[in-house]
C-alpha cells in the first residue's frame, strides 16, 4: 500500500482525523510518528515521511508520539476491506496467529511461503511479519497499562509478549518510556484506569464516528441466543471460545468508544478477544468513505442521513456463522433463534464459572456433527447439511478464519448440498467482513428495496446494487433497517 506524499502531507496540514489509523506521519528531525491529525505544528513537507503502518514507522527507527498517541486510535478499515494477500495476513497477524502459531503458521494459513509473505508484507505494508505482530502487541500493551489496573507481568502475557523483559525492551523502544511513566503520564491525561474486579479487564475500544450503534445493537438482540448471548437496551454479552479457554464479554457503546468488559480464562487471549469483538461491531469500518458513496442514490440518501455510520455486524466464531446461517435459510429470524437456542442447550459447552444469564458456548463443530440429526428439526435436507458442514469444518476440510481467501471460501461452501449463493456470501459477509456483499436473495432484504422505492427483484436489485460498489454489504443493512424489525 503505497502512501502518496502530497496527498498524505495535506491530510496532515488540514490535520483531517478521517485518516487516523489509515497511514502514519515520521517526522525526521524528532525521530516521532504521529496520526494525521496531531495537534502539533505540522512539519516541513521536507522532514515529513509516511508509512502505511506503525510496524513500518517503528522499523525504520520512529518511536510514537507521547501527544497524539498515535497507536490508540481505531485499525486501518483496509484490512477488513482488502481480500489480497496482505489484507488477509494482518488480519491473521492482529488475531493472534503469530504469537501461538509463529510465522510458519500465518503462511500455512494463507497459503503461501514464509519467504513470499514476509516479502509481499514488506513491499504492501513496509514491515514483515514479525515486526507487524510487535507492533500489534505494543498497541495492545499500551492501551491496557494505560486504561486497567493489571500489573506489568499480566500485561506482558496478555499483550502476547513472551517475557516481561522482552515487554519492557520493546515498550522503551517503541515509546522511549518505561510502562510505568506510560502508567502515569495517563493517569494525569485523565486517560485513567478502570478497575474491574478480579479476573477482569475493563478497557475502551475506539470507533470511528458516526457509529450506529442502535442497529448492530438491535441486530445482535434479535438474534440473541439465551445463554450464549444476552442483550440490554444499550448493552449486549456473550460467552467466547478463544484459542486458551472461554471467555465473557460484556459491551456497552459510549459515543466515540465502546466500554468493553472481559473475563478471561487465560490472558494470552485477551488481544484475540478484543480482535474479534472490535469485527463483531465493525468498529474498523470507515463510515465516512461508506456513506459519501451510499448518499449519491437517491433512493439511500434520506436512510443514510437519519442513520449515518451504519455497521455490518461480524463473527466472533466461523462455526456458529455457519451454523447459523443455515439455521436461518428460508425461516424467520425468531424461529432461527429457537432452532439455536435447542442446539445449545443439548450440546453446548457449560462454562466452568457463569456469569448471571452467560452460562453456555456455542457448541464445537464436532459436538454438532454428532449430534445434529437427532437434535434438529425441519427440513432433512437442511440438517443433513448442517451435520455434514460441520464434520467437515471439524476434520480440517473447511477452514473458517479470518485469513481465508472469500472467492474460495464462498466456491467451498457451495459445492455441498443444500448451501447456495445466499448462504455462503451471508457467511463471506459476517466472517470475514466483505463490505461489497448485496444478498439480493434475501426476501426481507427486498422488501426494504421495496419500500424504499428501489427494484425489488433478485435481478433488477443486483443490477441497481453496481452503483452502491465497493460498500453492497452496507446498502444491505440499510435496506435490511427499511423492511422493518426482525420477525
Amino acid at each position: 500500500m503505497l502512501i502518496d506524499p502530497e496527498l498524505g502531507y495535506r491530510a496532515v496540514v488540514s490535520r483531517d482525523a478521517r485518516f487516523d489509523g489509515q497511514f502514519f506521519l515520521a517526522v525526521r528531525p524528532t525521530g516521532l510518528y504521529c496520526r494525521p491529525s496531531c495537534p502539533t505544528i505540522a512539519p516541513r513537507r521536507r522532514n515529513a515521511e509516511f508509512f502505511a503502518t506503525a510496524a513500518a514507522a517503528q522499523q525504520a527507527g520512529y518511536r510514537s508520539c507521547r501527544r497524539c498517541l498515535p497507536d490508540i486510535i481505531p485499525g486501518s478499515p483496509e484490512w477488513d476491506t482488502r481480500g489480497d494477500l496482505a489484507g488477509r495476513a494482518m488480519r491473521l497477524i492482529v488475531d493472534g496467529v503469530v504469537e501461538r502459531e509463529g510465522v510458519p503458521g500465518l503462511a500455512r494459513r494463507v497459503g503461501y511461503s514464509e519467504r513470499h509473505l514476509t516479502r509481499v508484507l514488506t513491499a504492501e505494508l513496509g514491515a514483515g511479519p514479525l515486526a507487524l505482530a510487535r507492533a500489534h502487541r505494543a498497541h495492545t500493551a499500551r492501551l491496557l497499562i494505560e486504561t486497567t489496573t493489571m500489573s506489568v507481568s499480566d500485561v506482558a502475557i496478555a499483550s502476547g509478549f513472551a517475557s516481561v523483559r522482552q515487554f519492557n525492551d520493546t515498550i522503551r523502544s517503541v515509546f522511549a518510556t518505561t510502562p510505568s511513566e506510560l502508567r502515569v503520564a495517563a493517569q494525569r491525561a485523565g486517560r485513567g484506569r478502570q478497575p474491574a474486579g478480579a479476573g477482569r479487564v475493563r478497557l475502551r475500544l475506539p470507533v470511528r464516528t458516526p457509529f450506529d450503534a442502535a442497529g448492530i445493537l438491535a441486530f445482535l438482540s434479535a438474534r440473541a441466543i439465551p445463554g450464549v448471548e444476552s442483550a440490554r437496551p444499550g448493552r449486549y454479552a456473550r460467552t467466547l471460545r478463544l484459542p486458551h479457554g472461554s471467555a465473557t464479554a460484556h459491551l456497552r457503546p459510549a459515543g466515540t468508544h465502546v466500554e468493553c468488559t472481559l473475563r478471561l480464562a487465560d490472558l494470552r487471549d485477551l488481544s484475540t478477544a478484543v480482535s474479534r469483538l472490535r469485527r463483531l461491531f465493525d468498529l474498523d469500518a470507515d463510515p465516512a468513505a461508506v456513506d459519501g458513496v451510499l448518499v449519491l442514490d437517491p433512493a439511500l440518501a434520506a436512510s443514510v442521513a437519519v442513520t449515518p455510520g451504519i455497521r455490518v455486524p461480524g463473527s466472533v466464531d466461523g462455526t456458529e456463522t455457519v451454523v447459523r446461517a443455515l439455521l436461518g435459510q428460508q425461516v424467520s429470524v425468531a424461529a432461527a433463534r429457537t432452532a439455536a437456542r435447542r442446539l445449545t442447550e443439548a450440546v453446548g459447552e457449560q462454562l466452568l464459572v457463569p456469569e448471571g444469564e452467560l452460562t453456555t458456548l456455542f457448541p464445537s463443530a464436532a459436538a454438532v456433527a454428532e449430534r445434529a440429526s437427532e437434535i434438529l428439526t425441519g427440513p432433512a435436507r437442511r440438517v443433513e447439511t448442517i451435520r455434514t458442514i460441520c464434520a467437515a469444518i471439524a476434520s480440517g476440510d473447511i477452514e473458517l478464519h479470518v485469513g481465508v481467501d472469500g472467492e474460495a471460501l464462498r466456491s467451498r461452501l457451495q459445492s455441498y448440498p443444500g448451501i447456495g449463493p445466499w448462504t455462503a456470501s451471508y457467511v463471506v459477509m459476517r466472517l470475514l467482513g466483505d463490505p461489497d456483499v448485496l444478498l439480493p436473495q434475501d426476501l426481507s432484504l427486498r422488501n426494504g428495496a421495496r419500500a424504499l422505492g428501489l427494484p425489488s427483484s433478485i435481478e433488477t436489485l443486483t443490477e441497481h446494487g453496481r452503483h452502491w460498489r465497493p460498500w453492497r454489504s452496507y446498502a444491505a443493512m440499510h435496506l435490511l433497517r427499511a423492511a422493518g424489525p426482525a420477525v
